[in-house]
């Protein structure tokens, strides 16, 4: 063999310019940052709470067809001058076709909001026609918001058995775990810059969790594969060898979703902004913890090549002949 050709005995197997990425050796530093991040967001859950939009809390919806193209802020102004509070205009699609959303107005009433609202939203030279008016209460807001947690917690405990039936318990948990600290800080930001939550966000949290479960099971597939074809090599060593080779496929993978997030967020409007801004905090977080908080779970908790291994039992015993 020449010595262009020579493998390092530390490289098992692979090309001496293919070498391993020692991933695992920030792995404490690692842990301690995403403990900290952890607790501020839940700390900023607690006490600043969701700014949660008008999904959740009820409030007044409506659909404008406008003849001319209109600017989102003109309709603002001319419901604001009209005594609506904090209307929210986003476009659909074209700047003729808009949606208006605003909280429940006190003093109003709900017989002739349709009237109000056509007669608010005129403007000079610019006819409009208001469709699908809709008022969603309180306590609907309130039951959408518990079912969005429970589809949430239900997605989780789905992700923790379709891991543990196909690879093993040890990454199944590290999975949920990663999933888990995704979904908290990017609630942990939402809180603290108080921007609005509302059912595009919801979609966002559970568009980053098949999100970030698609990495760990690409991770976890190649630790398997590691564990079954790689002898004399440590755990760390494998878990080190598996990152090193789908590195190129997680960066290829965040980057293209990212920028199609980034387009979504500056040509989407106001429709996708912050779907776009949930999706961009997952991309992240998301790469970071199916690393260092998936996989480096799975080390502590012992992962080793006996747990990819099916155990032969004999089926009888043979007895020593007397």
């Amino acid at each position: 063999m020449t010595e262009n050709t020579q493998l390092d005995s530390k490289q098992y197997g692979r090309p001496e310019e293919e070498r391993v990425i020692p991933f695992m050796k920030i792995a404490l530093p690692a842990a301690l940052l995403s403990i900290v991040l952890t607790i501020a967001s839940i700390f900023f859950i607690a006490t600043k709470g969701l700014n949660l939009g008008l999904d959740f809390t009820g409030g007044i919806s409506a659909e404008l067809n406008y003849s001319q193209p209109v600017q989102s802020n003109q309709v603002v102004n001319a419901l604001t001058q009209a005594g609506f509070h904090d209307p929210v205009v986003q476009t659909l699609g074209s700047n003729q076709d808009l949606m208006v959303r605003m909280p429940v107005q006190e003093g109003m009433e709900v017989e002739n909001l349709t009237q109000i609202i056509n007669t608010a939203v005129q403007l000079p030279n610019n006819t409009v026609e208001v469709n699908k008016v809709d008022m969603v209460g309180g306590q609907v807001g309130n039951e959408l918001y518990l079912r969005s947690a429970g589809a949430v917690a239900l997605a989780l405990i789905l992700m923790l058995v379709y891991v543990t039936i196909r690879f093993e318990f040890k990454l199944a948990m590290g999975a949920v775990l990663s999933l888990f600290h995704d979904i908290i800080v990017t609630l942990g930001v939402f809180a603290m810059m108080q921007w609005p939550f509302d059912l595009t966000v919801l979609a966002a949290l559970l568009a980053i969790i098949g999100f970030s479960l698609n990495d760990n099971i690409v991770v976890s597939d190649r630790i398997r594969e590691n564990f079954r074809k790689i002898r004399g090599a440590t755990p760390l060593e494998i878990v080190n060898i598996a990152l090193t080779e789908t590195l190129r496929r997680t960066i290829h993978t965040s980057m293209t979703l990212l920028l199609v997030v980034l387009a979504m967020m500056f040509l989407g409007g106001d429709g996708l902004k912050w779907f776009s801004v949930a999706m961009c905090i997952g991309v992240f977080v998301g790469t970071y913890s199916s690393i260092y908080i998936g996989t480096a779970f799975a080390l502590w908790r012992g992962l080793n090549r006996q747990d990819f291994i099916v155990q032969v039992k004999p089926e009888f015993d043979e007895e020593e002949v007397q």
